[in-house]
């Protein structure tokens, strides 16, 4: 016996059921006339994901399970049944579920038993688990449809297979983050040794605010080698040939895309992040200050290579700290970058500032209060210039900056989104080296260098007063971001970290409560693409009011 499977690694929008629908059945035409027996497609398809408390809308219940009904009508015209992700209510609970549809009805569904509630995922605040899923029969096999989380434990692929399951299609919508990729593979092919079963991982693509999805669906044999790989990143179907041998399932040999090293794949990872945040809210491209320094830098060569040049402003706000050689390398980074470019001086707005303050500043020495007003005013300048002419406002922070409160609330903090949110500054440097060496493959910026090396070995500095280093106020960022991984990263003691890092305990004591002091400005941030194992926001949640301390 034989089969001709379609998987559809996909895009999907959240809440847009009528598009999500539109191309479903666009792909399944493209599937059906390269002769596909069954096609398949990621989780919840039909609504997007993840949905969060969208789900606890009923009219969006009522709409998305109509939504699956109006897929399943389309299934009347002869062509091959199809495997797709949605959601439905039933016995009072509310299911993220898989639907098998054929002959223009739903002829089986299966709801998500392994509920994932960590980190990212919160779904049981807005699914019920469903009991343990049983095969779907089609044409006399035995299919077992679980949904992501389920084959991260044993129990539900091996209830499957007692059940007398045949081979195993999981839909998903696995978020990127580093080594993800590795940690996949490793559960499948333990779902596949323990159960003797084929397993096919289907993922889907593309951004949803703060999550990236980067696709690199795969199918793993019995005796654990990978008969498909899919790349990641882009939308991509694959039409795969089983048989049914004397030892059961087994998938032909077919595409094998290599996935993307270290640091690319962090790379795009930024860039989908924000591609997909800014097309998907209907921004007019970004704008950005571009201060001379590597994380503006960065960000820009991000969004120049997200969204074009053509879609990515730059302005330099010079004030009266601004060194020469920052004025230089700004200017050289736009025009590697070929976007525009503009100078817009703070100095005179500062000016009027302490004009205004004069009298209730008299008497006292002039200090971060001083300082702190150049960053907002270089933020209210970039926000009428994004008021007045559309771009999203791009925020160039650092997570080893946002960890510590190294960064203005209300000034270089304002902006709808930050690439570098979930990035280290170490790991800036390290990105900012690559793309001057290598383009990704994704990307639509030059091909050559994108920053002058200047910027990328000169000292850091927020040049908000004469000779500022940002090692005058923190310890040098190779030993901040060790000690910082292990505070937020792991979560272990100011003592082990010490430890580990070979700091001295009172650094890494300060270092743990300008952390904790910080979650006050980091509520407030604006949100940025998870590219790490703990990001701030959907990972981290500190109470701002905390008293506890690790101790030493």
């Amino acid at each position: 016996m034989k089969l001709r499977i379609a998987f559809c690694q996909m895009n999907q929008r959240v809440g847009d059921l009528t598009g999500n629908i539109e191309r479903m059945l666009e792909w399944r035409a493209q599937a059906a006339a390269k002769g596909a027996d069954l096609v398949m497609f990621p989780e919840m398809q039909v609504t997007g994901y993840p949905t969060e408390d969208l789900t606890l809308k009923n009219a969006f219940v009522r709409r998305a399970m109509d939504a699956a009904e109006d897929l399943a009508d389309a299934t009347s015209d002869g062509g091959p049944p199809i495997i797709f992700g949605g959601i439905f209510a039933a016995d009072g609970g509310v299911y993220n579920g898989v639907f098998f549809a054929e002959n223009g009805g739903i002829a089986a569904q299966r709801a998500k038993h392994e509920l994932p509630n960590y980190g990212t995922f919160d779904e049981h605040r807005i699914f019920a688990p469903g009991p343990l899923p049983d095969p779907v029969t089609w044409n006399g096999v035995k299919i077992g449809l679980p949904i992501c989380e389920d084959i991260w434990e044993e129990r539900v692929c091996s209830h499957l297979a007692d059940q007398g399951a045949e081979l195993l299609l999981v839909m998903n919508g696995s978020p990127f983050e580093l080594h993800k990729d590795e940690i996949r593979q490793r559960q499948v092919r333990d779902r596949v040794k323990e159960t003797g079963l084929p397993l096919a991982y289907l993922n889907r693509v593309g951004g949803q605010d703060e999550l990236a999805f980067d696709g690199s669906s795969f199918i793993v044999n019995v005796g654990g080698s990978i008969a498909v790989q899919l790349p990641d990143w882009d939308e991509r179907m694959v039409m795969t040939e089983w048989e049914k041998g004397e030892d059961g399932w087994y998938c032909a040999e077919g595409e094998k895309a290599d996935l993307d090293p270290y640091p690319e794949d962090a790379y795009h990872a930024m860039m989908v992040g924000l591609r997909e945040y800014v097309h998907g809210n209907g921004f007019r491209g970004v704008i950005l200050g571009l201060s001379g320094g590597i994380d503006s830098a960065l960000s820009a060569a991000v969004a120049v290579d997200a969204l074009g040049a053509d879609n990515v402003w730059c302005v330099m706000m010079p004030s009266e700290y601004t060194s020469d050689h920052s004025l230089e390398d700004a200017k050289a980074c736009a025009e590697m970058l070929d976007c525009r470019y503009d100078i817009v001086p703070i100095k005179p707005g500062v000016e009027t500032m302490e004009k205004m303050l004069e009298e209730p500043f008299r008497g006292t020495d002039p200090g971060l209060a001083e300082e702190n007003i150049q960053s907002r005013l270089r933020m209210v300048t970039l926000m009428a210039l994004s008021n007045r002419f559309g771009p999203m406002l791009l925020t160039t922070g650092n997570k080893s900056e946002m960890s510590v409160g190294y960064a203005t609330l209300y000034g270089d903090m304002a902006g709808g989104y930050s690439v570098l949110k979930d990035v280290y500054k170490t790991t800036v440097f390290e990105l900012s080296r690559w793309r001057n060496r290598v383009k990704p493959r994704l990307a639509l910026g030059p091909n050559g260098p994108v920053m002058p090396q200047r910027v990328i070995t000169k000292p850091p500095t927020a040049e908000l007063r004469h000779d500022q280093k940002d090692e005058d106020s923190l310890p040098p960022y190779k030993t901040l971001d060790r000690i910082l991984e292990a505070l937020i990263e792991d979560e272990i003691s100011v003592a082990a970290t010490a430890k580990r890092t070979g700091a001295d305990i009172e650094t890494v004591a300060e270092i743990e409560k300008l952390v904790l002091r910080a979650e006050y400005k980091r509520r407030q941030a604006p949100i940025g693409v998870k590219i790490g194992g703990r990001n701030f926001g959907r990972d981290r949640r500190y109470p701002i009011t905390n008293h506890f301390r690790t101790g030493k």
